[in-house]
């Protein structure tokens, strides 16, 4: 045993957390896990994982509802019954925890303590009456939803994403305060499945972060299948009133009373370091999470953070690329710095909504006119015809030839999206795309036209060819 009982203790049992663990223990060192509750966190227990398997019976719902479009008639149906719907949640939810039980996470020799852990300081943490110590510490705390200040909120029942997974039943109305992407994620899934939904934002559009061309188009189809959205107000107060909700909002100019037998709160995240005792560690933080390098190092030179508790991208994705990049740099001689550049994410909304990189104005914002935009409509693809999915776009934000940003709305974006990110990540020059044989009839035509759109400009401007043509 050597000066401290541990090489990294890791506080967070979630996705950076586990990540950290698991690779430092790879590395030969003695590591330890410690987590509050159970083992997986947000996005096993209340996030991806849920609200997944949750859209999934959506889209079968909606593509049952839809069948009159591809030729065929449902005979003697008394309605889709959602009644065992959250019950194949929980189900899923607990066959993906199956591979974080407490007994996987020891066979590979990696210590789990259990409790609420605090700071002593950067060397030693205190776990009821233990105190442990480490070489180096990990801070994977996650994040907790954002409760917003609303007369009445303390005396109303609410749910939050951490809570609404747990229903027995689906309500048959709701209010979604928070049109973000966890909000307009549940929007669009309950509305399939049946549950009448007002979706409150405060800005002018539902995923104000997301391009804003196909976010109207998203915005269009989730209104025309029923869901009332309620952009530009601001809740103000929230009621108990017979055996549902009311909640007044205003918009500016106007008041109106919304009425639903529950009420779901996505207004935001805020990261879980409430009684850490950061202070004593020498971490310093702000309401916004803790603060790091890009190496992924606090103020606090032995104690690296990662995931929701630090931002800026609350995504599992990115938590599990950030740890990677923290452990490398606590164990390993050649330092590497976090590379947000090529962060990208989807929005499983029905159609997804999927992003790679800047929007068309921030490109314009930092790289001028010169940027040209390649748009794909998924009506004009073969297969958007063959599978009635013809409401969607691609969009491609090129400088010099080279993707700065992609985005789609439409069928299986956030599987699409990866063949522009792969280009983008690796410095491909866009109209290269074009160059490969993509198979007849796909969704990758959205892909592919775009590049082709490309490849023509690259032909046009090439200055030999501009000479040659004089002459032929």
């Amino acid at each position: 045993m050597g000066r401290f009982d541990y090489d990294l203790i890791v506080i967070g049992g979630g996705a950076a957390g586990l990540v950290s663990a698991k690779l430092a223990r790879g590395l030969g060192k003695r590591v330890a896990l410690v987590e509050r509750g159970r083992l997986g966190g947000e996005c096993t227990l209340y996030g991806c994982v849920p609200s997944k398997t949750l859209i999934s019976a959506a889209r079968t719902a909606a593509l049952i509802r839809n069948a009159p479009k591809h030729g065929l008639d449902i005979e003697g149906s008394r309605g889709i019954k959602t009644d065992n719907v959250m019950t194949r949640v929980r189900s899923v939810v607990e066959e993906v925890y199956r591979g974080h039980t407490p007994e996987a996470i020891e066979r590979l020799g990696i210590t789990l303590l259990f409790g609420e852990p605090a700071f002593k300081d950067n060397h030693h943490i205190q776990i009821g009456d233990k105190t442990w110590s480490s070489k180096n510490f990990l801070i994977a705390t996650g994040s907790s939803s954002f409760i917003p200040k609303i007369r009445g909120i303390d005396s109303a029942p609410f749910f939050t994403n951490e809570t609404i997974f747990g229903i027995e039943r689906l309500p048959s109305s709701m209010i979604i305060i928070g049109g973000g992407p966890v909000g307009s994620e549940i929007a669009s899934a309950f509305n399939s499945l049946g549950v009448g939904i007002d979706l409150v934002h405060k800005h002018v559009r539902i995923l104000n972060k997301e391009d804003p061309e196909l976010v109207d188009i998203l915005s269009s189809k989730m209104r025309e299948e029923g869901v009332r959205l309620r952009t530009s107000c601001k809740p103000v107060a929230i009621r108990r009133e017979g055996g549902g909700i009311a909640l007044e909002m205003e918009d500016g100019t106007n008041s109106a009373t919304l009425r639903a037998e529950a009420v779901l709160i996505a207004a935001g995240r805020r990261p879980n370091i409430e009684g850490l005792g950061l202070e004593n560690a020498g971490v310093q933080y702000t309401p916004r999470g803790i603060r790091t390098d890009l190496r992924l190092r606090t103020s606090a030179p032995n104690i690296y953070a990662c995931g929701d508790v630090v931002g800026p991208y609350l995504f599992s994705h990115m938590a599990e690329y950030q740890a990677t990049v923290a452990v490398r740099n606590a164990f390993l001689p050649f330092q590497k710095t976090a590379d947000y550049e090529n962060a990208a994410w989807c929005t499983f909304t029905d159609p997804e909504l999927a992003r790679a990189g800047l929007t068309e104005e921030e490109a314009r914002d930092r790289y001028g006119e010169r940027v040209r935009v390649y748009r794909q409509a998924y009506g004009g693809t073969d297969r958007g015809k063959t599978d009635a999915a013809d409401v969607g776009m691609s969009k491609f934000i090129c400088y010099r030839g080279r993707l700065v940003g992609a985005h789609m709305l439409g069928a299986h974006a956030g599987e699409l999206i990866h063949e522009a990110q792969l280009a983008k990540s690796l410095g491909i020059p866009f109209h290269r795309l074009y160059e490969v044989i993509h198979i007849y009839p796909t969704f990758t035509d959205v892909v592919k036209y775009p590049a082709k759109l490309c490849y023509i400009d690259r032909l046009k401007d090439n200055p030999f060819l501009k000479v040659l043509q004089k002459f032929l």
